[in-house]
């Protein structure tokens, strides 16, 4: 410091200790990060659907096509409120990992209990051409529902960071 001149302040477009310029110094805001606890807890929820199935097949009712789409529904308008009422980060790709990551799940459900409920493999796994269009459908509700979510957010002035 100089006799003339005031306190150092320090230089927001200056590279940090890694060498790095911080994005704001470039006029961009910082990513915000996915929240992973989110996204399994969404996935869970979702996981709803497959019990109630397996609980009614068990039961020997037969739930017809109704309550099924029922259920991905009222699932769909949770995960659409939850990420798009809370300002979560990159609602579009939460929404469609909570989405492949539902399959996955639903994907080893199956695997582990039509065995012992069934006393034989069924699902996707019995039929492994089967998992991709199961990944690929799921991801796609991810991306509408997300894109929905993000479109509440901006409705209520949120805006996504880039």
């Amino acid at each position: 410091m100089t006799p003339t001149s005031g306190p150092s302040t320090p230089n927001p477009a200056a590279p940090d200790s890694t060498g790095q310029t911080p994005p704001a110094a470039h006029g961009l805001a910082p990513r915000r990060r996915l929240n992973p606890l989110l996204i399994l807890a969404l996935a869970l929820i979702a996981l709803a659907r497959p019990l109630t199935n397996i609980v009614a097949d068990q039961a020997g009712t037969d739930l017809g096509p109704l309550v099924p789409l029922g259920w991905t529904l009222l699932i769909s308008l949770v995960w659409i409120a939850v990420v798009g009422l809370t300002g979560t980060a990159r609602p579009v790709l939460t929404l469609v990992l909570a989405a492949l990551a539902y399959a996955v799940f639903a994907i080893i459900l199956s695997g582990i209990l039509s065995p012992i409920l069934l006393g034989r493999l069924e699902g996707p796994l019995a039929n492994p051409l089967a998992i991709v269009p199961l990944l690929a459908t799921n991801a796609v509700w991810g991306l509408l529902t997300g894109a929905l979510a993000l479109a509440v957010q901006r409705l209520r002035g949120l805006r996504e960071q880039r």
